[in-house]
């Protein structure tokens, strides 16, 4: 579940950073893909060491 809503927080991360440097449409698709990417690995990592610390 962090995973997902980590990696859908990159996704808007994305968009309005490549709107903030007026990107065009597939500049944004670019962004969203490639932060929600990033985010979502980040937010897998993050909750394999919560669940290894909690030992869940």
């Amino acid at each position: 579940m962090l995973t997902v809503i980590a990696a859908l927080i990159g996704g808007v991360r994305g968009f309005q950073r490549a709107g903030a440097l007026g990107g065009t449409r597939l500049d944004k698709a670019q962004y969203v893909v490639g932060y929600a990417i990033a985010f979502g690995l980040a937010g897998t990592f993050a909750g394999v060491c919560i669940a290894r610390l909690f030992e869940l």
